[in-house]
This record gives structure tokens, C-alpha cells and sequence, in this order.
């Protein structure tokens, strides 16, 4: 069940991620020129509802129909996703998420079965007209089957979120949330259920603050300042940079390891959620979108105008919260467990989840055919965070080197670009890797902020 809780949620974040940048236009026109908004204007506010109940759901179904069968798989998703737009009157999100990916693999289907009967000189007419075909024939079977399908789910999601609302007991999320974060279940939550909620809200009342629940980066924040004041060796010598990134870069994966040092600071992080919840909902704090990457900058920029007090209120006190339950925890249970230990075991409850036996990093770079290298890509799950962060470190080391003449990117691990020689990415995401890019050479890491791997790559591209 988890490995399948894993996988779903590593399918939503590929089709949310990419799209993330509309999200955030779509949140700033909203937070602007709305009637609440900052700078009122009621011809510009007329964006906001077709942004929200037809581009995003389009970008979101074309992202995972290319996933599944590349640019004819996303027009087809962006096709039958119309047929979902149309039979309901709420934000398609979970509809686009089901429709994409499943009509691109019907016609992927569908190309294998007549690939081999295809007349020569007929394959443009065959290919264009049974995508129209097929594409329209999904649309309408989207509108009356799975419309009212997401239809009744929503309501259903609706009426449990709403008994924790009318109950007061929306801080008990945090129960789930938390912990989901360390197991690598928050994609799942976040994109699948939090995100469709939030934006619905956003069309009512002009904020949510489903957006606050996952993105608030107050409770990590606690766990690693108690790690800069009661941590032992690197642990608490790596701990300031780790706030750095977590809180200014907004990349949680990075306090993971440290929960998983003393998993008893798992009760720190939920206490600290919940208390963050608590607030934000007793200053009515709501963000006008997601906030990606999850940190303190994206969700000031995603706030409300009226809601800076309350949303630093909760922010500062979360991560007090968490701060006071984590410091006695590691000073009164703390384990001997090494950070570089935490990280492997981290690193290895993910390879496990996805089903991934990855060769060590010192393995991969041995045996490296002697070819000029020009181009080297940093590959994660979205490309957008530990990635972009990796890329950067690499890029410094190798100026450092003196080594002119390489192009260092951060992409998704999906779609690493066929003139890449050299990828570096994340052990669990190796055999990713070498599906999408089969000719380079992969390299596997631990640490994406100090891998010893980085000294492996540069000392290689001095050789050459």
C-alpha cells in the first residue's frame, strides 16, 4: 500500500510540478485584482476564473498525457481534459489528473496496434485523423462518466474537510501530514487532495488555507534549529545551512535525515503543525495559491494582503512549538546515529518504496569512456529543487576547477535532454535516470548538497 501511496503521489507531483509557474500567475492575478485583492480591478479579475477552471486543468492534462505518450499523448489529454472542464462547474484538477495520463495510453495503445498497418504515404493521415477521433470520442466520454464521478468524490472530500472545519479539529491534519512528509507521501496529499480544495475556496473566498497546511515550513524549521543548539558532530555543524535552505529555499527534503536520526522528533513536527494550523485558521490566514517551493518567501507572496500578521504569527510559533518539544528529545533520547547515516537510511527507504537497487555513486563513475564531456544535468523528481541546488553547487566546484566549457542544467528526471553526456542525481531516481536518457553516464549521490561525488565529477572533467 505505501509503494503504491508513493508512486501516485510521484504521478500527481509530475503533472503539478512542471506547471507550477501558472499556479503562481494565477495566485498573483488573483491576489491583486480581486475585490479583496491589493489593487482591485474588476476587468483584470475576470482572468481568474477561466485561468483556474480551463488553463491550469489543460496544462495539467497535457503535462501528463506528454508523461505517457510525448506530444501526441498531450494533445489528446488536452482534448478529452475538455470534456471534464465542461461537465462541471469546479476546477478539474483531480478530473485532469485522470483523463491525461489515461487517454494518452489509449492512443499509445492504439499507435502500437496499427503501427505495422499503416499504408506508406498514409501515416500522416491515419495519425491525424484517429487522434481527432479518438480525442473527441474521449471528451464526451469524459463530460458523463467522469465529471459526475469527480463531482461526487469532491463532495465527499468536501464533507469530511468540512466536519473538521465546523468542528474545530483542522489542527488534527497535522497527525497525517507530518509524518507523510517523512515517509515521502506529502505529493500524494498535497497535489492530490490540499491543492484541487484550496484553489476551489480561492474561487469562493478569495484565499485557503488548505495551501498553509503541507507548505508551512515552521515545524522543520524548529527540528533544525534544535539540531544548531543540542545536535552532536555534522548533524549540528550542518544544521545552519540546512536552515538556510529549508526556510529561504524552501526545500523540506533537507531536514528528512534529521528526523530519521531520532524519530521521536516526529512529535515535535507535529505539534508544531498543529499549532500552525490553530493559528492560521484563528487569524483566517489563507494563501491565493500554492506555495512552491514551500518557503517563507513563496508563502509571503502567496498571502492574502490581510494576512501577513497572522501568517508570521503561525510561521514563528510553529516552529517555536517544535523548536521546545524537539531541543529536550535530543538532548534526553538522543541516538548515535551519524547524519551520513540517516541520509543513506533515508535514501534507502525510498529506493525501497519505488522498487529501486541502485548502484553505488563510487561504482558509476568507474569506468567512464574518455570523451569529452560539454554537457552535465542534475535530474530530480520535478527539476525544480534539490536539483536546481545541486546544479548550482556542481557549477561552483567546477569554476573553482578552472574547467571552462561545460554546461551544467537541472532538469526533471523524466525528460533529461539526449545531449547530456553526464547525470548526476539522486540514488532512488537512477534507473529513472537511464530510462530517460539510456546513452549517459549516471551518477548516484546521497547528499545533493555535499556529496563527496562532486570531488569524483571534477577531478574526472580535469582528466579529460
Amino acid at each position: 500500500m505505501k509503494e503504491k501511496i508513493q508512486l501516485f503521489g510521484r504521478s500527481l507531483s509530475g503533472m503539478v510540478m512542471p506547471n507550477i509557474g501558472a499556479f503562481i500567475a494565477w495566485g498573483l492575478i488573483t491576489a491583486l485584482f480581486i475585490e479583496t485583492g491589493w489593487c482591485p480591478n474588476e476587468k483584470f479579475a475576470q482572468i481568474v476564473s477561466p485561468m483556474s477552471s480551463i488553463l491550469l486543468p489543460l496544462l495539467i492534462a497535457y503535462t501528463g498525457g506528454e508523461v505517457v505518450a510525448g506530444k501526441r499523448g498531450g494533445v489528446i489529454a488536452s482534448i478529452a481534459v475538455m470534456g471534464v472542464i465542461a461537465g462541471s462547474d469546479i476546477p478539474m484538477f483531480i478530473g485532469a489528473m485522470i483523463v491525461g495520463p489515461l487517454s494518452a495510453g489509449i492512443i499509445k495503445k492504439f499507435d502500437k496496434m496499427i503501427e505495422s498497418h499503416i499504408p506508406s504515404g498514409f501515416e500522416m493521415l491515419v495519425n491525424n485523423f484517429s487522434l481527432g477521433i479518438i480525442g473527441a470520442l474521449l471528451a464526451l466520454l469524459s463530460m458523463v462518466g467522469i465529471a459526475p464521478l469527480v463531482n461526487a468524490l469532491n463532495g465527499v472530500m468536501n464533507a469530511g474537510v468540512g466536519f473538521f472545519v465546523d468542528h474545530n479539529l483542522l489542527p488534527l491534519a497535522s497527525v497525517f501530514i507530518e509524518p507523510a512528509k517523512v515517509l515521502f507521501l506529502n505529493n500524494a496529499i498535497n497535489h492530490g487532495i490540499l491543492s484541487p480544495m484550496g484553489i476551489q475556496q480561492v474561487e469562493e473566498i478569495g484565499k485557503s488555507i488548505f495551501f498553509l497546511l503541507e507548505a508551512n515550513p515552521g515545524p522543520g524549521l524548529g527540528v533544525l534549529l534544535a539540531y544548531c543548539i543540542a545536535g552532536k558532530g555534522n548533524a549540528k555543524s550542518s544544521a545552519p545551512g540546512a536552515v538556510i535552505i529549508h526556510f529561504f529555499g524552501g526545500i523540506h527534503e533537507i531536514y528528512f535525515p534529521y528526523i530519521l536520526m531520532n524519530p521521536f522528533l516526529i512529535l515535535a513536527t507535529i505539534a508544531g503543525g498543529a499549532t500552525g494550523v490553530f493559528l492560521f485558521d484563528l487569524f483566517d490566514v489563507g494563501l491565493t495559491s500554492a506555495a512552491s517551493p514551500g518557503s517563507i518567501l513563496a508563502i509571503t507572496m502567496m498571502a492574502e494582503r490581510h494576512c501577513y500578521v497572522g501568517l508570521f504569527i503561525g510561521v514563528l510559533v510553529s516552529a517555536a512549538v517544535s523548536f521546545l518539544i524537539a531541543l529536550p528529545l535530543l538532548k534526553f533520547m538522543g541516538k548515535d546515529t551519524s547524519l551520513e547515516e540517516a541520509q543513506a537510511k533515508k535514501d534507502a527507504m525510498k529506493r525501497q518504496a519505488k522498487g529501486i537497487q541502485g548502484e553505488s555513486a563510487k561504482e558509476s563513475t568507474e569506468g567512464v569512456p574518455g570523451v569529452k564531456i560539454h554537457k552535465i544535468a542534475f535530474a530530480c523528481d520535478a527539476g525544480m529543487g534539490s536539483s536546481a541546488m545541486g546544479a548550482t553547487v556542481l557549477k561552483k566546484k567546477i569554476a573553482a576547477a578552472g574547467i571552462e566549457g561545460i554546461e551544467v542544467i537541472h532538469t526533471p528526471v523524466s525528460s533529461i535532454p539526449a545531449d547530456v553526456q553526464l547525470v548526476v542525481t539522486h540514488q532512488e531516481l537512477g534507473e529513472r535516470a537511464a530510462r530517460s536518457n539510456p546513452n549517459a553516464k549516471i551518477i548516484l549521490i546521497t547528499n545533493f548538497l555535499a556529496a563527496p561525488e562532486y570531488e569524483d565529477v571534477v577531478e574526472m572533467l580535469k582528466e579529460r
